[in-house]
């Protein structure tokens, strides 16, 4: 990826964070880019699917953002509550980022995916190693409320109703104990220290 290409990827992340996909045109992203329509086609091989490819980009590096900070993890619940807690936390750090999840991760199945599958694989290994306690047909329901519950979270955090720590921490206890976990254990796992997830770089984020 050239030098220009991420520089539109963030322009257009900042432009359908505050508006509908559909309705963005070129010359928006262009105009918050700082660039002409014409260096917008000539780095972007289709342009009319520029919404699409922010999303799969999005969709990835999210996906290997947080599966590179829970491997050190040997607790599925401390993953469980890892994975909550840095997305609230990102949202403080890159409000972009959070209003463009919020708009759209739970309408587009390409964001939508990520919720029916790394919260749903660290879910089925805490139930098959007796650390959580739910039945095997409830895994999809308990990791769809997983991603409604954190993105309501991220909600609050975008609109200051909450603090990301209050939120993130405050979420990520509710499902822990949703699961069956102690409420002792379930607010030490969900207060742990925990480093946040680095910004998103779209030339490493394509790259990957």
């Amino acid at each position: 990826m050239n030098g220009v290409t991420p520089r539109i990827l963030q322009a257009a992340l900042r432009v359908l964070a505050d508006q509908d996909g559909a309705q963005v045109a070129v010359s928006d992203i262009a105009r918050e880019a700082g660039l002409s329509r014409g260096t917008i086609y000539n780095n972007i091989d289709k342009p009319d699917l520029l919404f699409e490819q922010l999303c799969e980009t999005v969709k990835h590096e999210l996906r290997a953002s947080l599966v590179a900070a829970i491997a050190p993890m040997g607790d599925p619940a401390e993953r469980v509550a890892a994975i909550i807690r840095l997305c609230v936390q990102r949202v403080h750090d890159d409000p972009d980022w959070g209003r463009f999840l919020a708009r759209y991760a739970m309408v587009e199945r390409r964001l939508g995916r990520f919720w029916v599958r790394l919260p749903a694989e660290e879910l089925r290994d805490g139930r098959i190693c007796g650390r959580f306690d739910f039945r095997p047909e409830q895994e999809l329901s308990l990791a769809s409320a997983m991603g409604g519950l954190t993105f309501s979270a991220i909600v609050l955090v975008l609109n200051g109703r909450s603090t990301w720590r209050q939120a993130g921490s405050d979420t990520a206890e509710m499902m822990l104990r949703s699961l069956g976990l102690p409420v002792e254990e379930a607010r030490r796992l969900a207060t742990a220290p925990l480093a946040p997830l680095p910004r998103i770089d779209f030339a490493e984020a394509d790259a990957a």
